[in-house]
C-alpha cells in the first residue's frame, strides 16, 4: 500500500515540503491536503502515513496547527491505527516563535499513539536552534521539525536524512 502523505497549510510551505518528501520517497508516495478528507475516520482505510503540520496557534494547549488537522485531531484517538505507521513532519520558525517551536507536532503524535499507531521517525534536537517546544517528547522531537522562515538551506538535507531514517526504522513502509 502506497504512503500516504497528508498536509495542511496556510501560507503553502507545509505543501511544499510534502511534496519534496514525496519527491524523495518515491512513486509509492501520494501527497493529499487533509482538508479534503470528508472524515477523519479516513484515516484507518489508508495504509502508512507521514503527516506534516505547521503550528500557527502558539502558545495554545490545544488546536496549535491553526489548520484543517485542528478539525481532526480530537477525532485521532479514536481510530484504530494498530498496526499501521506514522511518521510526522511539523514546521515552525525557530527564530520568531523559539518558545513554541513545531509545538503542533506533539498534537498529533499523542492523538496517533492513543489510536495504536507505530510512531516512527523521532529526532535529536541537537542542530536545532529554540527555547522550548512541547514536541520534544522524552529528549528527542516526536518528529522531523522543519523551519522554512529561518533555516530553509538545512531542509533538503533534514529531509533526505530523515527519509533515511524511515527507510531504517520501519522498511515495511516503503
Amino acid at each position: 500500500m502506497p504512503i500516504r502523505i497528508l498536509f495542511a497549510t496556510t501560507t503553502g510551505k507545509t505543501e511544499d515540503v510534502a511534496t519534496r518528501l514525496a519527491e524523495l520517497i518515491g512513486p509509492s508516495a501520494s501527497v493529499q491536503d487533509v482538508g479534503d478528507l470528508d472524515a477523519t475516520e479516513e484515516l484507518e482505510a489508508s495504509g502508512d502515513l507521514i503527516c506534516c503540520v505547521p503550528t500557527w496557534n502558539t502558545g495554545a494547549d490545544s488546536m496549535r496547527s491553526g489548520t484543517a488537522w485542528d478539525s481532526h485531531v480530537e477525532s485521532i484517538p479514536d481510530l484504530q491505527m494498530i498496526g499501521r505507521t506514522v511518521a510526522i513532519v511539523g514546521l515552525g520558525d525557530s527564530s520568531s516563535y523559539s518558545d513554541y517551536f513545531c509545538d503542533a507536532m506533539e498534537e498529533l503524535y499523542t492523538a496517533f499513539i492513543q489510536s495504536g499507531a507505530r510512531m516512527v521517525g523521532r529526532v535529536s534536537p541537537d542542530g536545532y536552534t529554540f527555547s522550548e517546544s512541547k514536541s520534544v517528547v522524552n529528549g528527542l522531537f516526536c518528529g522531523l521539525p522543519v523551519d522554512e522562515d529561518s533555516e530553509p538551506d538545512l531542509t533538503d538535507e533534514r529531509l533526505v536524512q530523515w527519509v533515511k531514517q524511515l527507510k531504517s526504522e520501519a522498511p515495511g513502509m516503503f
